[in-house]
């Protein structure tokens, strides 16, 4: 990989990456040069209805009977799927719906959520993926933001609808008995009840999805996400081989950028796609592994955490190696987690370094993390990465922390309050720092806004918080700067310890300052039983700079 600009011309650059990219949908087996017709219509299907529906159309015409989804109320085929999705899309227009209209969707994994984000598609209506850890505040603020038509959302969230206006149309796509649901409710049952199944018309554009960003710092802003080429797929499976016709467990939402991303390409593979009981359960998740013999896995780093966490005899119970790939993405993965992965599930693990703005940025496979459990790995096909420096001028030395700035055809065009990411030369920033070593592998630094000046010294918590997290004694950390009269900021550390751990404040502040430099030691250590965090597993620093902790 190269750590200056990009000197070829762009447009032969562009199909050079083209090239390639097929050529990597060839070798993945997403694309079969013998049966072009194929290629011609599940393009036309993409570009049409966009990504999600495209996949699952193409499917169900050329493998109708094939087992899609698995959820708590058993198997969906990809021709069921297709059939109940234009039912329900008929459904949803005679409430009103229409092509062009924005429909907010606040679901858990399991088939509503699947068959919606498939009717919006074939209808041309744009979606707002909701996060189900919403607040009333964050859900009324943001389908004001978006302008949000209608709501399709689980009864376990009925609650929830008393923060926006009560002439928003409400359907329910899944109904607990325990939420006592008044039967003249619309349902997705209902809609589908009695409809067409027939195709739909194409649009005249995709609807597209809006996905949320983590809002860990306030309320979440919304990335659209309408740029529909299949040839992104090339992107994620460059370096990431995912099975084809196997199984894939979902773990992550699919509400989410991770788990949305690679349910469709699972789907596109022609994998069976298991769903969890709607909330993840370690334990389960290593059950589900072990009873369809699963190739594939998608978490979230902390889900990875929890089922390690789950101890020596709980894992011995089960045997993970049917797994080929596990992929993670959304957060850093601590390096014990990291290492404690790959004796678990074999070299298996690969790392997404992505975001919701910027898309696809690197990957780390199984080698990498083998060889450096901090890295993020190197850029897939059709991606450039360059360090810049505070005058935004590029880094090309090893070793050298910069911003983070990357070309990515499919990065979003700007959020969509109109506002977007800092742009350079065409290259956006990931609003991370970060630095290469000498074999071009990239390591993340930081959050450029996690940044603590303390004393004049700057300080990235991550590096603090790997090391502490690295020992024997302790599940979790976070570090975060803290106002001091003396020095603008002070660390402060919260630790979540294993059950082998002292609990002494002092000897994690000795072993600190044994491996690191003295202004990188944290002034005051704290212990919580857990760390908080979002829906998706992004740790949450605000609540933590916000505790009142009691004095010594």
């Amino acid at each position: 990989m190269s750590l200056s600009l990009p000197a070829l011309n762009d447009s032969v650059r562009k199909a050079g990456d083209f090239a390639q990219g097929v050529n990597v949908m060839v070798k993945r087996r997403l694309f079969n040069p013998l049966r072009p017709d194929h290629a011609a219509r599940s393009a036309f299907n993409v570009l049409k209805f966009g990504p999600f529906a495209g996949v699952v159309m193409h499917a169900a015409q050329t493998r109708p009977d094939a087992a899609a989804i698995v959820d708590e109320r058993g198997e969906v085929s990809f021709g069921e799927l297709n059939e109940q999705s234009s039912a329900l899309a008929r459904g949803l227009e005679a409430q009103g719906i229409k092509p062009g209209d924005v429909v907010a969707l606040l679901a858990r994994d399991h088939r509503g959520m699947v068959l919606s984000l498939l009717a919006t598609g074939k209808l041309g209506v744009r979606t707002v993926l909701m996060n189900t850890g919403f607040a009333k505040p964050q859900f009324a603020d943001v389908a004001a933001r978006e302008n949000v038509k209608a709501v399709l959302h689980d009864s376990e969230f009925l609650d929830l609808m008393s923060a926006i206006p009560a002439e928003i149309p409400r359907v329910l796509t899944w109904v607990d008995e325990k939420d006592d649901v008044d039967p003249s409710v619309s349902t997705i049952e209902s809609l589908i009840k009695a409809r067409s199944t027939a195709p739909l018309p194409a649009p005249t554009k995709p609807g597209g999805i809006v996905i949320l960003t983590s809002g860990t710092t306030g309320t979440p802003k919304g990335a659209p996400r309408d740029r529909v080429s299949p040839f992104a797929s090339a992107q994620f499976v460059h370096r990431v081989p995912l099975p084809n016709n196997g199984t894939m467990i979902m773990a992550a939402p699919i509400f989410h950028g991770t788990g949305l991303s690679q349910f469709t390409l699972g789907l596109a593979l022609g994998n069976r796609v298991i769903f969890q009981q709607r909330r993840f359960d370690p334990e389960k998740t290593l059950a589900n592994i072990q009873q369809y013999q699963a190739d594939s896995l998608v978490v979230v780093p902390t889900m990875l955490q929890r089922i390690l966490d789950l101890g020596d005899e709980v894992l011995a119970k089960y045997d993970p190696r049917t797994i080929k790939v596990i992929f993670a993405a959304g957060s850093a993965i601590a390096p014990d987690v990291v290492t404690r992965t790959l004796d678990y599930f074999g070299d298996s693990l690969y790392n997404l370094y992505g975001s919701t703005e910027c898309a696809v940025m690197t990957v780390a496979t199984p080698e990498d993390l083998r060889k450096a459990p901090t890295t993020a790995g190197k850029a897939p096909v059709g991606i450039r990465i360059v360090l810049l420096d505070e005058n935004r001028k590029p880094i090309t030395e090893p070793n050298v922390t910069g911003t983070i700035f990357v070309d990515n055809g499919f990065a979003f065009t700007g959020y969509t309050d109109g506002r977007t990411k800092e742009i350079v030369d065409g290259m956006m920033s990931s609003g991370d720092v970060g630095h290469f070593d000498a074999d071009g592998l990239l390591y993340i630094d930081g959050r450029d806004d996690d940044m603590i000046v303390s004393g004049g010294e700057n300080v990235f918590p991550l590096e603090v918080e790997n090391l502490i997290a690295g020992r024997d004694d302790i599940f979790e950390a976070a570090v975060v700067g803290v106002d001091d009269r003396e020095f603008g900021k002070r660390l402060r550390a919260f630790v979540v310890p294993g059950p082998e751990s002292k609990r002494d404040a002092q000897e994690i502040k000795d072993y600190v300052k044994a491996n690191l430099a003295r202004y990188k030691v944290p002034r005051e250590v704290v212990f919580l039983d857990e760390l908080p965090r979002n829906a998706t597993g992004k740790l949450l620093r605000k609540p933590l700079i916000e505790m009142e902790i009691d004095a010594d």
